[in-house]
């Protein structure tokens, strides 16, 4: 499995942190998501079949693209 922590710039509140981390669950292989309001940073668990690129695809699609 691997950890993957990226800087969301866009994070403000609670719903962005809820938003990201229900779209990304939806991936297959997503084991956790956890975003970090103050430090505008989220924390995925994944292993294949998602990959990193899947994930950084899926942020930029929701209009949350990682730094």
């Amino acid at each position: 499995m691997e950890k993957l922590t990226l800087s969301i710039p866009k994070i403000s509140c609670g719903h962005c942190t809820r938003t990201i981390e229900n779209e990304l669950k939806e991936l297959d292989g997503v084991q956790s998501v956890a975003g970090d309001i103050l430090q505008k940073k989220v924390t995925v668990e994944f292993q294949a079949p998602v990959t990193k690129d899947k994930i950084l695809a899926t942020l930029k699609e929701i209009n949350y693209p990682a730094a």
